[in-house]
């Protein structure tokens, strides 16, 4: 492809002190990997992309459904969680605007984006999140990148000015730079397992706490698994002794528990609770959007209007019945014949309900992983190693991750970028 204003990376040719074209290795062919790689080899490097699985990409086919939620529509960029620095982040997330990811999909890989609003989501016009893989390993091909599927890469280490890295069958690679681009630990069935977050700690770098984000909470026995399948929006907030987090969004009863963005959103804040302290983290649910004086006036007698009937106007019929019996309120009692002390009960059963819970799906079901490298640790400009020159770190390694709606995407997308570009460049 030809070089471009928008793209000034494209027009340099990275090459090292002997005069050869500079060597580039990344790890891992995941969303931040595979985009690492295009970047890389844009920039003018010899660039491989080892992938241990046959094909790489496998968190990007499954996203969304399947449909590939690519990026949010809008950013608000509060709405991601570190236990680094929140400046740092916020470099890092700047460095490429989402605006400019837009236009990279839609004008280097084709990909025409389109807009769910009421989820505030971009999706593949296609709805088909294979398009979105196949698509970045096409663009990395035909930029030049090597792709080496099913091989592990078990180790890492520096050979004098270069990187040597081990692979499974004992043959080596050695490399000008190295991208570690493995993920974490989330859905391992997709080939997550830690190794990069081992190699990062192994290598000197702050590893920060790991746990499961985004991932679904239970509640065993289940006190409402009567109200499997029934979802609505809700405004949910968990608190521990260390950490609150506040989402509004779809909420999902299942069988052992709940779903949705909403519980997803918070379930970070429960699954750390008991990692920090020996008191479990509260869930409460505002269950409409209806607060406390709204709820004030709906509970006013109406001719013969009883309690049920004024729930059933804000909520699941199924629903009703369960918040009314958790307030100890008759269904069929009257507005007019319902106490004070009742209406207050069934108000704060409404307006900031105790949601019951047990534990969480862990790593099997997150959609990401929390913690990892401290981003202290990275240069935020190019993603390079703070502890090792000409190692670069990107992705779900990374101490970061944002809420449900495209946000960990924009997160692989540009620290991936910021690792391909910087790994590219000369180091004469």
């Amino acid at each position: 492809m030809s070089a471009t204003p928008e793209f000034p990376w494209k027009s340099t040719i990275a090459l090292t002190a002997e005069g050869r074209r500079r060597r580039v290795a990344v790890i891992g062919a995941g969303a931040a990997g595979t985009m690492a790689a295009i970047f890389a080899a844009q920039s003018g490097a010899e660039t491989v992309l080892i992938e241990r699985t046959k094909d790489g990409g496998r968190k990007i086919l499954i996203s969304g459904g399947g449909r590939c939620n690519i990026l949010p529509a809008q950013l608000d960029e509060s709405r991601f969680v570190t236990d680094s620095s929140p400046n740092t982040l916020r470099k890092i997330v700047r460095s490429w605007p989402l605006r400019e990811q837009i236009a990279f999909f839609e004008t280097e890989l084709g990909i025409v984006l389109t807009e769910e609003t009421a989820s505030n989501k971009l999706f593949p016009a296609s709805h088909k999140a294979r398009d979105v893989r196949d698509g970045l390993l096409a663009l990395a091909a035909t930029c030049g990148v090597r792709f080496i599927p099913e091989t592990l890469v078990t180790g890492i280490a520096p050979h004098g000015e270069q990187w040597n890295l081990t692979l499974d069958g004992a043959s080596t690679i050695d490399a000008d730079a190295v991208i570690i681009a493995t993920g974490g630990l989330s859905v391992p069935n997709t080939g997550s397992d830690g190794t990069g977050l081992r190699i990062a700690g192994a290598l000197g770098h702050t590893i920060h706490q790991l746990y499961a984000a985004l991932t679904p909470l239970i509640a065993e026995p289940a006190p409402f698994a009567s109200l499997s399948g029934v979802s609505l929006p809700v405004t949910i907030t968990a608190q521990s002794m260390t950490h609150t987090a506040t989402a509004t969004g779809g909420f999902l009863f299942t069988h052992h528990g709940y779903s949705g963005p909403s519980a997803l959103n918070v379930s970070h804040v429960v699954v750390r609770a008991p990692l920090n302290s020996a008191s479990p983290a509260q869930l409460f649910v505002q269950w409409t959007s209806l607060n406390a004086s709204d709820w004030e006036r709906a509970l006013q007698p109406h001719g013969n209007r009883t309690v049920l009937g004024a729930l059933r106007s804000e909520m699941p019929d199924r629903l009703a019945h369960a918040l009314l019996d958790v307030a100890q309120v008759d269904p069929t009692r009257s507005l007019a014949d319902l106490r004070r002390q009742e209406r207050l009960t069934l108000i704060e059963t409404l307006v900031r309900g105790r949601l019951p819970w047990t534990s969480d799906d862990g790593y099997k079901k997150a959609e990401v992983t929390g913690g990892g490298v401290s981003l202290a640790d990275i240069n935020p400009k190019t993603m390079e190693s703070q502890k090792h020159p000409n190692l670069f770190l990107c992705g779900e390694i990374l101490d970061a991750f944002g809420p449900i709606g495209g946000y960990n995407f924009l997160w692989a997308w540009a620290t991936g970028r910021a690792a391909g570009i910087g790994a590219a460049q000369s180091r004469m």
